[in-house]
Formats: structure tokens, sequence, C-alpha cells
């Protein structure tokens, strides 16, 4: 098994994203958290500009296209791809030994696509869930399989 001080937890779905740790007493803890800017707009905000036009060639009539893409779906994709960006920037000796993704399908894969191979190495567990909402104290029974149980409070 790693080494449980050096092992990262990173929870995020398609707007925000946190990195949580457990201490040496095995509870977990955020060590850094952080939102999309484009978490909370509308489509019409994401959106540069209006869908284009066309027309067809036997008519003067013109017809508005819709986009390929919603601007929500790619705005997801990116963030995914900025949650992998500042893991693979964490990488390295002080950084992890081993990392854990919690996330929604969705943004599961787009994070784990972005990974660099030494990151995706690092790579001991997925758990394909919506846990970012979720406080602190009530992660290590999501989390069980990859974190030692925390130590028991004790009453004077």
């Amino acid at each position: 098994m790693p080494k449980q001080e050096k092992l990262l937890i990173a929870i995020a779905d398609g707007e925000h994203a946190r990195f949580v740790r457990p201490g040496a007493d095995h509870v977990l803890r955020t060590v850094r958290q952080f939102d999309s800017a484009g978490a909370h707009k509308r489509a019409a905000e994401l959106r540069g500009d209006h869908p284009g036009a066309s027309f067809h060639s036997q008519s003067t009539a013109h017809h508005a296209l819709n986009p390929r893409h919603e601007p929500q779906a790619q705005e997801k994709l990116a963030f995914g791809r900025l949650v992998a960006k500042e893991l693979n920037a964490m990488n390295g000796p002080e950084g992890f030994d081993a990392l854990v993704l919690v996330a929604p399908a969705h943004s599961l894969e787009a994070i784990e696509g972005a990974l660099d191979s030494a990151v995706a190495a690092k790579l001991t567990g997925t758990v394909s869930k919506d846990l970012i909402k979720v406080p602190d104290d009530e992660l290590w029974p999501h989390l069980r399989a990859f974190v030692p149980a925390p130590a028991p409070k004790r009453h004077l």
C-alpha cells in the first residue's frame, strides 16, 4: 500500500474541484479548492457570438444554425482538463505517491484523459460519484477502500 501521507484525493464535478489528503490520524482534510470561471454563466454568456446563419440557394430565407456542442458541456470538459493540469503540475517528490479521482462519469473521463502518463501511473483508483458537496468528515465511507479508518475519538 502506498504511503498514506502522500495520498491525494481529487474530488471534482464539472464546476468545482477540491484536493483532499488524509492526515497522520487518517482524518480527511481539504488542502485546496477551486471553481470554474464559467461555472454559473448562462449558455448565451459562454457563447462568443450568435450562431451562424445559412441560406438555401433556391430561397432568400436565412436559417440560424444551432451550435454543434452545448457551451456548458464544453465548459465542463475544459474544467476537467484544468483539474488534470493542476494534478500534473503537483506531480513530483513533494506532491503525491498515489492519486484517487472522485467525480461523475463525464468529469472523470475528461480528467483521466488529460493526465500526464507519470500522473496516470500513480492513479490507484476512481470513484464515479459526485461528492463535491460532501463535507470532509463525511467522505470516509465513500473512500474506505483507499483510506484507512480514522482514529476513534477519545473522550476524557
